[in-house]
């Protein structure tokens, strides 16, 4: 009988128990798509990932309904994994691959353990523009909420978010999903997910505050990597902050009880932006599952 072992994580955490939580599965056999997909559903976390290969770093991504070719809270998970139960060593670099293609996972160190794990995510791409009236709508603000100095935009470093630039915490706080509105919404948009944020934190030292909306209705993301990613290059193709490089820190999911912190670079380069995502992560937990 094929067993794995598997690894609970906190990722984009500053202590345990914070952060988005992950389940992390080590795959000593083959298993089937079937199993993996049956798996991410019993675990029942936002996404669960599979290292199907050791010798070649090959990562699979589960939802508990879908595959998905790339997602960020898991790539740095998963990275922290392998680094801690099966290389450990104190590597700079690794590179996964994942079925967007290869991304690598840098590891920063601080007396001999890891301290942060970034991930560098693919050039992204700009996507179409929304009107003010028809987001504010599907979340329960009114349209002078809204930053109209910077567009409603989709963006796509791998998996494309909605990006809502708000004005005040006060805006962010109250936004709630309005479930047909939403739907209606997503419906004929590449991007399921909206990501809204705001210039202010309620910590010192951040620099801003973001809530994510998923396509499932009403379910709130307390850590986004590659909706933070998709904000990193919002944030300099746009010139938030009046120039085209951003290093910034990012809080995350207070409102449903899990405070996540990411760090977030970009800047262009050769008319090319680079995104670069990254936190900190702590096992929690691990055991193993026979199949």
């Amino acid at each position: 009988m094929p067993k794995c072992k598997f690894y609970i994580v906190d990722v984009f955490a500053e202590r345990k128990l914070e952060g988005n939580q992950l389940a992390v599965f080590i795959c000593e056999n083959e298993i089937k798509d079937s199993d993996m997909q049956r798996i991410a559903k019993e675990m029942n976390y936002s996404e669960t990932s599979f290292i199907t290969s050791i010798e070649s770093n090959t990562v699979r991504i589960f939802t508990p309904d879908i595959e998905l070719p790339f997602a960020g809270h898991p790539t740095l998970g998963t990275a922290y994994v392998m680094q801690k139960e099966i290389i450990k060593s104190n590597i700079k670099t690794l590179l996964l691959d994942l079925k967007i293609g290869q991304i690598p996972v840098l590891f920063k160190y601080k007396s001999g353990e890891v301290e942060e794990i970034w991930m560098e995510q693919n050039v992204p791409a700009f996507g179409q523009f929304f009107a003010p009236a028809l987001i504010a709508d599907s979340v329960f603000l009114d349209e002078e909420d809204m930053d109209i100095r910077f567009p409603i935009q989709e963006v796509s470093t791998g998996l494309p978010f909605i990006i809502v630039p708000l004005k005040t915490m006060e805006a962010l706080k109250r936004a709630r999903v309005e479930r047909d509105k939403l739907l209606d919404l997503i419906e004929n948009t590449n991007a399921k997910s909206l990501l809204l944020f705001c210039p202010e934190t309620r910590k010192k030292g951040n620099h801003i505050s973001v809530r994510v909306f998923t396509e499932v209705p009403g379910f709130e993301d307390p850590a986004t990597g590659s909706g933070n990613g998709c904000l990193a290059a919002y944030l300099s193709h746009h010139q938030y902050y009046g120039k085209s490089s951003i290093n910034i820190r990012v809080e995350q999911g207070y409102e449903i009880g899990r405070p996540s912190l990411l760090y977030l670079k970009a800047e262009e380069i050769d008319g090319n932006i680079s995104v670069s995502v990254g936190g900190k992560a702590f096992i929690i937990a691990n055991g193993e599952l026979n199949i």
